[in-house]
């Protein structure tokens, strides 16, 4: 929704059980005639048609490429042209980092470039979290004039950096060229305001080039999503639902947070955190479920690894089911095709299962059954209506 005013007011509580399940960047593109989801054995989700609708959901706009920030909003019925939340504000607060009003956070990539500056590997190659940890604790020693600075990690190449001090703006460019075979892009402020920030972010980086210059694979950094602090209405205010995340990466978790769900202390991968979800079933009215490692496979360009990952999340379906959810929805937060190794624009399948659908009569969960689904296509920001809708959570609207 993009009014939360116009929800309010028909927001109903009863004793109904919601769980969104997001398969990160589920949805894919043709390899052979068939997308990772078309390829995917997966005869639970499929048995569960019967009783489902399927469709397909715009993350943002026509043609508009999300980034997972703005992906998990409009899945949360945040407007993500409205709530504008940089990837670093997410990130310092999923690991727990207390930021304070002001302070300027960013998500950094551990890269490798070669002797000519140009980017040979976004990722480091997914160095290890604990080398993370080592470099973090370097670049952690830089002093900057007037500002404090946190190099705290995340996992594997991803790392938050938070700068403290006064007048710090987040209108800055990313650093990210988002391919190989070219140097990273130059820190620029994006406005007046941020002039100063451009500055002591410059002369961090100046210093941590100093430092990484030696280090191999994880030679340089990368600056994505610049933020400041930004608080917005809780899950509990607009929905009246008492909601809790089942999220292993802190970016996920910081986001669930920033919405006021109680993020629960689970590790990644599809058996743990359906047992954490088990556990904590009685205490909750809606659940939130992340699964990381389609998104991976698909950046990675590992079609059967994502496929794999698919059926590794179908094969423990019933034990999600047996707990008997009013509304269970299985969908992504935007799509990943392996063979474009990068997020895209496609529309993302959908399926809502719920007493009061209506079926398709379709035999398949994947794109090309989505896309003649009873849901229809629609934006992301509108699944939360959909989702209250079914659990008998929206009263009538007038008279």
């Amino acid at each position: 929704m993009t009014d939360f005013n116009f929800i309010k007011p028909l927001v109903q509580k009863n004793e109904s059980k919601i769980i969104l399940l997001v398969l990160d960047g589920l949805g894919g593109l043709p390899k052979n005639g068939k997308t990772e989801l078309e390829t995917a054995g997966k005869p639970n989700m499929n048995k569960i048609l019967k009783s489902s609708s399927l469709g397909q959901m715009l993350p943002i706009a026509s043609g508009i490429t999300p980034g997972s920030g703005p992906g998990h909003l409009g899945l949360f019925g945040y407007d993500p042209q409205k709530y504008i939340l940089g990837r670093g504000i997410l990130e310092a607060i999923g690991i727990n980092f207390k930021v304070q009003h002001g302070d300027l956070c960013t998500r950094i990539n551990f890269a490798t470039v070669d002797d000519k500056g140009n980017v040979t590997d976004r990722r480091a190659g997914r160095i290890p979290t604990e080398l993370n940890k080592k470099l973090c604790a370097r670049l952690g020693n830089i002093k900057l004039e007037d500002v404090d600075v946190f190099v705290e990690p995340v996992k594997e190449h991803r790392a938050a950096i938070i700068f403290r001090g006064q007048g710090l703006s987040d209108k800055l460019c990313e650093t990210d060229p988002q391919k190989t075979g070219v140097p990273p892009i130059e820190l620029k402020a994006l406005d007046k305001d941020s002039q100063k920030s451009q500055k002591v972010v410059s002369d961090f980086f100046r210093q941590a080039k100093e430092i990484l210059k030696d280090e191999h694979p994880a030679n340089m950094i990368m600056f994505r999503g610049w933020a400041n602090y930004v608080k917005i209405p809780s899950f509990n205010e607009v929905y009246g639902l008492k909601a809790a995340a089942v999220a292993g990466y802190p970016m996920y978790r910081g986001l669930a947070k920033l919405t006021g769900m109680d993020v629960i202390e689970t590790e990644s991968g599809i058996v743990p955190q359906t047992e954490t979800l088990s556990r904590i079933y009685k205490d909750y009215d809606f659940f939130f479920v992340h699964i990381k490692y389609t998104d991976s496979a698909g950046e990675d360009g590992d079609f059967e690894r994502k496929v794999k990952v698919i059926e590794e999340v179908d094969a423990h379906l019933p034990e999600i089911l047996k707990l008997n959810p009013d509304v269970f929805v299985v969908t992504g937060d935007h799509s990943t095709p392996a063979v474009y190794k990068a997020h895209s624009w496609h529309p993302i399948p959908a399926l809502l299962k719920s007493k009061w659908v209506r079926p398709g009569g379709h035999s398949n969960f994947c794109e090309s059954e989505c896309v003649v689904g009873s849901l229809g296509t629609f934006k992301s920001k509108e699944l939360m209506s959909l989702i209250l809708a079914h659990a008998g959570r929206l009263s009538k609207f007038g008279a």
